[in-house]
C-alpha cells in the first residue's frame, strides 16, 4: 500500500498565560502533542485511542490544519502540508474532511440541511450551477441514509444520529480521500452508534476512503480499524494491527485500557478482576520526567524517571516501553477476551 499521509515528529505547543502573570512574564508552554509519528495508507482505517486529554483531537486538528503544528512534518502524498502556501493548502483541504464529536453543535442552526451540506461545494466550486448543487446534495443525502425530501429542514428537527449523518454528508460532498472522525459516535445511543459505524464502513468501501477514527473506547475502535495507535499525554505509546493489539497488548497503558472494556456477559463481567489505573492523568503543563506513564504504571521502576522510552519496533508493532511483554503480565488477568466476548 502507498502511504497517503505521514506524520513525522509532530508537535503542538500552546502558550499559557496565568491570570496573575505580569504582561512581561513569559508564558508557560503546554505540550499537547509530542513527537508523534504515524503513517496512514490508502484505503486504510487508523484508530487513535486514549483518555481525554491524551492529545488525540489536537493531533487530528494539526493534521487538518485548524491547529498549527509547532514542530515536525505532515506529509500528504509526499508534500509537507505545514510548509505549503495558503492557496495550495486550500486546494489540498478538499481531500481531507472532518466529522466532529457533537453532531448538533457542529451544524449551523440557521441553515437548512441542504445549505449545510452544500456549503463546502459552493466554497470550493462557486461556479457550480444551482441545479447541480441540489442534485449532488440530494444524492449524498441518499448515500448516508437521509431522505432527499428533508433538504429544506433545519438541524433541530433531526435526532442526534440523523445530525451526524448530515455531518458525514457535508464531509463527503467534496469526495475527499481522507475522513478524520473525531469521536463521531460518543454522543450517540449504543444502537445508533452501531448504525453510524456501519455507515462509515459502507461509505469507505464505496468512496475508497482512508479514515482516521478517534475514540477513547477500544471496543468501538476495534470494529473499524485496520491498525490502532494508543496515545498518552500527547505521546504515542503503542501501535499495531488492530486484532494483534487487542489480542496481545504490550504496553501497560494499553493493557489497562482493554481491561476497562466491559464484557457483554454479566456472569463473566462479575467474575473477572478489574485492573484500574491509579491516580489521574498528569497535567501536560508539568509532565513527569522520563516515561510520562510512570506515575500510574504498575511495573514502573526507578530508571523510568530518568529516561524517556524509545519507540521499539517488533515487526509491524511499535511500543514505547523498555520492558518485555512478559514483564507486564500482571494486568493480563483483568484483560477481557474482547474477541471471544463479541462473537
Amino acid at each position: 500500500m502507498a502511504a497517503l499521509l505521514e506524520a513525522r515528529g509532530v508537535e503542538v505547543t500552546f502558550p499559557i498565560h496565568g491570570r496573575s502573570d505580569w504582561p512581561w512574564t513569559p508564558p508557560k508552554r503546554l505540550k499537547a502533542v509530542t513527537g508523534v509519528d504515524l503513517t496512514l495508507n490508502e484505503g486504510e482505517t487508523l484508530g487513535i485511542v486514549g483518555e481525554s486529554g491524551s492529545g488525540k483531537s489536537t493531533l487530528a486538528r494539526a493534521i487538518i490544519g485548524t491547529v498549527k503544528a509547532t514542530g515536525g512534518a505532515v506529509l500528504w502524498q509526499g508534500k509537507d502540508l505545514l510548509t505549503m502556501a495558503r492557496e495550495e493548502r486550500r486546494t489540498h483541504s478538499r481531500d481531507v474532511q472532518m466529522v466532529f464529536q457533537d453532531p448538533l453543535a457542529a451544524l449551523n442552526p440557521r441553515m437548512t440541511v441542504g445549505q449545510i451540506i452544500a456549503e463546502p461545494l459552493i466554497t470550493h466550486f462557486p461556479k457550480t450551477p444551482k441545479d447541480d448543487v441540489r442534485a449532488q446534495v440530494q444524492d449524498i443525502m441518499t448515500k448516508v441514509g437521509l431522505l432527499p425530501n428533508l433538504i429544506n429542514r433545519y438541524p433541530h428537527e433531526f435526532s442526534g444520529g440523523q445530525c451526524q449523518r448530515i455531518g458525514i454528508a457535508r464531509a463527503l460532498i467534496l469526495k475527499p480521500k481522507l475522513l478524520i472522525c473525531d469521536e463521531p459516535v460518543s454522543a450517540l445511543d449504543v444502537s445508533v452508534q452501531a448504525q453510524v459505524i456501519n455507515l462509515l464502513k459502507a461509505i469507505q468501501k464505496e468512496f475508497r476512503l482512508s479514515i482516521i477514527f478517534i475514540a477513547h473506547d477500544l471496543s468501538v475502535v476495534r470494529h473499524v480499524s485496520d491498525r490502532i495507535a494508543v496515545m498518552y499525554l500527547g505521546r504515542l505509546v503503542e501501535a499495531a494491527p488492530g486484532r494483534e493489539l487487542i489480542a496481545t497488548p504490550w504496553h501497560p497503558y494499553t493493557k489497562a485500557l482493554i481491561a476497562s472494556v466491559p464484557l457483554p456477559d454479566p456472569e463473566l463481567e462479575r467474575g473477572r478482576m478489574r485492573a484500574s489505573l491509579e491516580g489521574e492523568l498528569p497535567s501536560p503543563l508539568n509532565p513527569p520526567s522520563g516515561c510520562a506513564f510512570r506515575t500510574r504504571c504498575p511495573v514502573a521502576r526507578t530508571s523510568c524517571a530518568h529516561h524517556e522510552p524509545e519507540h521499539r519496533w517488533e515487526g509491524a508493532r511499535m511500543v514505547a516501553c523498555p520492558f518485555a511483554p512478559e514483564e507486564v503480565e500482571d494486568l493480563d488477568a483483568a484483560r477481557p477476551d474482547v474477541s471471544a466476548a463479541s462473537r
